[in-house]
């Protein structure tokens, strides 16, 4: 190790939790870190389901993580895709190269899950990537453009009706996001249609949207999704997904629909089956107290990859605050260790919840504090924009935004191709 280090350290992923533990440990001269990420650039999650609306581009909330931790010369930043842990060895295996390590820490994150339906994702795509949120953009545009050519008004009907699965944040936004597009953005962009008459239905199995949020948010956007011109349908399992149709329930109701949107549910990194032979159903990684794996107290496993507990034995969400407050804990505590100090248990501050339904509409619960409207949407903006990663998103995002609300314009409407073809041939 360069520079004197003794201690190395392995992070897998270059999300909320690899990046946060990244910086802690940055400023401790003893340790040497790299981490290890298939894309070269950090994702602000959160507001991805602008870019697939064509809010904001993809640059606005990505940055390259080299560019994140560069000012740290013991942190290496490597591209590559793991396909091996050994635990014994203390090894990693990455396509072109491996590392030992004397503390790992794994932040893989999760995809979408189908509920054994895989074959559902090629018709319902889900949003966890930037190339998700591109591809789901050229879907929804497409649609638009496609019912404007199209001369049967059944298949018309079909293509401006959009089904979104899945009644947490990420369905309530992309529900309210596409009813504002298309009736207020659209509105004068078409000849042959009208924009204003699209279907926006948002289905949710279970009894209430937002379901981790109390019983009064939920009901508050639901009406304030009504109110945008969307549907919502509680109750309502999805049992088949086609080209052209969605299927709800045993009695196979049907609704036509060209473009569906998977928002339903999630199923951990398949790294985790390298950390732990026993995962739960979403295929986290039980951790203990010290977010450590069993067995293994050099091993970490953060994120939306862990299965963390609270005190009262609840599990923690896989939201962006656990992950940035268990990467930090786990940074901090590797210094404390290599002090000579020992473990203390992580602790979740719960800062509180929060979704936004459309323009000046969202719900925030932090505390007993419950708010809707213009306030709620007003403090998701703020805290939103003081997350992104630097200056330069922070700016560019508060100026797209504040142009967007005076205007009810969307500036990065673009389709683009999902393979790269010669425009000769």
């Amino acid at each position: 190790m360069s520079d004197g280090a003794t201690t190395r350290v392995v992070i897998i992923g270059g999300g909320f939790a690899g990046i946060n533990a990244a910086k802690v440990l940055a400023r401790d001269r003893r340790i040497a870190v790299t981490l290890i990420d298939r894309s070269n650039h950090h994702l602000f999650q959160p507001l991805l389901y602008q870019v697939a609306m064509a809010g904001l581009s993809p640059a606005d909330i990505a940055v390259p993580i080299r560019g994140l931790l560069s000012r740290f010369r013991k942190v290496s930043v490597v591209q590559d895709t793991v396909t091996g842990i050994d635990l014994e060895a203390k090894q990693v295996s990455a396509t072109g190269q491996s590392w030992s390590y004397d503390y790992l820490v794994v932040a893989t994150g999760a995809r979408h899950a189908y509920f054994g339906h895989d074959e559902w994702e090629s018709n319902a795509p889900g949003l966890k990537t930037l190339s998700q949120a591109t591809e789901i953009r050229r879907r929804v545009l497409q649609a638009f453009e496609s019912a404007e050519n199209e001369e049967d008004p059944e298949v018309r009907k079909e293509l401006l009706t959009f089904a979104i699965v899945g009644g947490g944040p990420t369905g309530v936004e992309l529900a309210g996001a596409i009813a504002e597009l298309s009736r207020s953005t659209l509105t004068k962009d078409f000849r042959r249609i009208d924009p204003r008459r699209t279907r926006v239905v948002l289905i949710e199995a279970g009894p209430q949207i937002l379901a981790a949020f109390s019983a009064a948010s939920a009901v508050r956007a639901t009406r304030d999704l009504e109110e945008l011109g969307a549907q919502v349908w509680t109750e309502s399992l999805v049992t088949d997904v086609s080209e052209d149709s969605i299927t709800i329930g045993n009695d196979g109701e049907k609704l036509r629909t060209r473009t569906v949107l998977w928002a339903a549910g999630v199923h951990a990194s398949e790294l985790g089956s390298a950390l732990s032979g026993e995962l739960d159903r979403q295929g986290r990684v039980p951790v203990g107290a010290d977010l450590s794996v069993a067995g293994h107290p050099e091993v970490f496993a953060l994120g939306d990859l862990a299965r963390t507990e609270d005190d009262s034995g609840a599990v923690l969400p896989g939201v962006a605050p656990v992950a940035m407050q268990a990467g930090r804990y786990v940074g901090r505590l590797i210094r404390a260790e290599l002090a000579g100090k020992e473990r203390r248990p992580f602790r979740y501050v719960d800062k509180g919840q929060m979704a936004t339904i459309g323009r000046s509409k969202a719900v925030v619960e932090t505390g007993r504090l419950r708010l809707g409207g213009f306030l709620a949407w007003a403090a998701w903006l703020l805290i939103h924009i003081y997350y992104l990663s630097s200056f330069r998103n922070r700016a560019l995002v508060l100026v797209q935004w504040a142009w967007s609300y005076v205007t009810f314009g969307r500036g990065a409407r673009l389709i683009v191709d999902r393979e790269w073809r010669n425009p000769e041939t």
